[in-house]
């Protein structure tokens, strides 16, 4: 598969008619999204099938490398380096103990030395590591309000909502759609907390994927020829413990582990 580096030549490749089919406000636009590796090729509903073939399945552009991620997870674990770890530890209300910070992460125990190293007693997911080092570097330790907004209300969010509903929202409710357990295993596996009913759902349900940034999960059953719904919430101070880019990223974490989860029980 040929690769696409920027969205002018993922531009030359569209009819440029701005249909708006794509859920996208103009051809650029959705080469713009392409590019970023936020929609695929062809997603473009009148993308001719020679393109599709030429640039495969999937986007045609340049994803980021193992490399890439290294270089962005090396400045991180300087500028870890760079601070007191006592004092984040204590910014975030977080135990820390010979040289290590220990956060909850859905339910489960993850320290961090002050050279970046992470330690548990389970497998530790490459999506969480960047979210993880920026909520210790820039979270700034609000409690939870209990008030819970759409992603676009977040700072930031309104730029990445689209993404945000289609990379995140729309997958997961497939999963929830076809997957009978899948909030059984939310509850098991995540230590989710089933709440009381929010926005009229027919299913509420809370993940800690970080201690003070809670995501509210709320899913509406197909009803008198309706379709099922599903939409994902955060806490409104969700913003001052973590930039939107790194929530973004630790959501479309999740999403990958609730489809390997799936995957594995189907």
């Amino acid at each position: 598969m040929k690769n696409l580096n920027n969205p002018m030549e993922i531009l030359k490749l569209l009819d440029k008619s701005n249909c708006g089919k794509c859920n996208e406000s103009t051809c650029l636009a959705f080469a713009a999204a392409v590019s970023r590796g936020w929609r695929e090729i062809s997603e473009c509903p009148v993308i001719e099938e020679d393109v599709i073939k030429q640039f495969g399945d999937g986007p045609g552009v340049r994803k980021p490398s193992d490399s890439d991620i290294e270089e962005v997870l090396s400045q991180l674990k300087d500028r870890l380096g760079a601070i007191d770890l006592a004092t984040a530890a204590k910014r975030l209300n977080a135990p820390f103990k010979n040289g290590e910070l220990t956060l909850k992460i859905c339910g489960k125990n993850f320290s961090v030395d002050s050279k970046g190293n992470f330690s548990s007693n389970i497998h530790i997911h490459s999506w969480l590591t960047s979210p993880v080092l920026n909520y210790i570097l820039e979270g700034g330790g609000s409690e939870p309000s209990g008030k819970w907004v759409p992603f676009r209300e977040l700072k930031g969010g309104k730029d990445w909502a689209r993404f945000f509903e289609h990379r995140c929202e729309k997958p997961m409710k497939k999963i929830a759609d076809s997957y009978p357990d899948f909030f059984a295993d939310m509850l098991h596996v995540f230590a989710g907390k089933q709440v009381e009913r929010q926005f009229d759902s027919d299913i509420s349900l809370v993940l800690h994927p970080l201690p003070k940034l809670p995501i509210l999960i709320c899913y509406w059953k197909p009803e008198d020829g309706l379709e099922s719904d599903f939409h994902l919430f955060f806490d409104v101070t969700a913003d001052d413990n973590l930039n939107i880019d790194s929530i973004y990223l630790l959501t479309t974490g999740l999403l990958i582990m609730f489809e390997k989860i799936a995957l594995t029980h189907n």
